[in-house]
């Protein structure tokens, strides 16, 4: 079990897809990323509650990876760290 940050949401220009969220899993290179693919994905609250979630594939050349959780996380969220399974 390794340990990963949440970067921030998935987003374009007006639009931020919600459930989605993009992780830094501390891999330098997409290659590298793209072995993450598939992998479960828990966040912890701070009250305790846990969110589960799904590693889809990397996002862009610097190691990180998109993520797609059952339900959106909050804003708080932001800069915390995950469990990657």
């Amino acid at each position: 079990m390794t340990k990963g940050k949440v970067i921030q949401f998935r987003r374009g220009l007006k639009r931020i897809h919600e459930k989605h969220f993009i992780l830094d899993v501390g891999t330098k290179s997409k290659e590298d990323a793209k072995k993450f693919a598939g992998k479960e994905v828990t966040w912890t609250s701070p009250a305790g509650k846990k969110i589960k979630g799904k590693i889809s594939d990397s996002h862009g050349n610097k190691g990180l990876v998109r993520a797609i959780f059952e339900k959106g996380l909050p804003g708080q969220a932001r800069n915390t760290e995950v469990e990657v399974k």
